[in-house]
């Protein structure tokens, strides 16, 4: 039986009746619109601690102006089927009100790591992001918490947060889950039609060339870059964002040859659906 838990009350409540039991208890924030990369969050979180509790929340303040937050995806009947299937324990469903009371004027921001990459067209997302996984991990005080390695800036932010403010939560990465055509899983994939589903391959494939290419040696990254921009700028509709190598601990640019390990993230828009990616290369593998 999965609990639903719709209050800040309830989600504290669960937690407490585990913790005074001796139990660990881990959280997976999601947005909903679950695939079975979020199902693999779940599996992952179930390894590292005793109780599992899964928050369903599209979060308004990480979506900027123009963006899909009225229109992202919403299934939570859906989503509570599939949380239940994977072993979730309870689901955190607040609505936009308990997460964001009258006279809310916070915001958590990590400065740095935030302003490259997705911050730079993003300006105010991660900001939004921080704020409310902080706001998560509080409320559901959870001793571990699951995220997924296609942010792969996001899941940097979270923990360089975790790390600043000595927040007593262990964080987990889920390597990237992706379709058997490559394309990692997104909740917006829904978005795409079947001509920029085809193009979209062109991320992961472009990826891979990268791979091939630091596999033989190849340790320039503006070259890496090359590579992978290539491959996503002959697919039909591609406009991109951004493909770029950065240092894979803290994102910092790289200048010369690589020696430690790199990632290689990338953002594109198929019509209006933005979708990211990466590959972590490192040496001597």
């Amino acid at each position: 039986m999965t609990d639903v838990l719709r209050s800040v009350a309830d989600a504290r409540a669960f937690s407490a009746g585990h913790h005074v039991a001796g139990r660990r208890v881990a959280l997976v924030p999601t947005m909903g619109s679950l695939h079975e990369g979020h199902v693999g969050l779940v599996r992952l979180a179930r390894q590292h601690a005793d109780a599992v509790v899964a928050s369903v929340f599209v979060n308004p303040t990480q979506f900027g102006p123009g963006e899909d937050f009225t229109r992202y995806p919403r299934d939570t009947e859906g989503d509570l089927a599939k949380l239940a299937s994977a072993g979730a324990d309870a689901v955190f469903l607040p609505d936009v009100a308990t997460m964001y009371p009258p006279g809310h004027a916070t915001k958590v921001t990590v400065f740095g790591l935030t302003e490259v990459l997705c911050g730079r067209s993003r300006p105010t997302h991660f900001a939004g992001v921080t704020t409310v996984v902080l706001k998560l991990f509080h409320i559901t005080r959870c001793d571990v918490a699951v995220f997924g390695e296609k942010d792969f800036q996001q899941l940097a932010v979270i923990r360089k947060m975790v790390a600043d403010l000595d927040v007593p939560v262990e964080i987990v990465g889920h390597p990237i889950v992706r379709e058997a055509d490559g394309l990692a899983m997104s909740s917006r994939n829904v978005y795409l039609s079947a001509a920029e589903r085809a193009a979209a391959r062109s991320l992961s494939a472009g990826l891979a060339d990268a791979r091939r290419a630091w596999a033989a040696g190849e340790r320039d990254p503006r070259a890496l870059e090359r590579l992978v921009r290539a491959r996503v700028e002959a697919a039909p509709g591609a406009d991109v964002d951004y493909v770029e190598a950065r240092d894979a601990a803290d994102l910092a640019a790289l200048d010369g040859p690589a020696a430690r390990p790199v990632v290689v993230a990338l953002a594109v828009r198929f019509g209006k659906t933005r979708l990211i990616d990466n590959a972590v290369l490192v040496p001597n593998q």
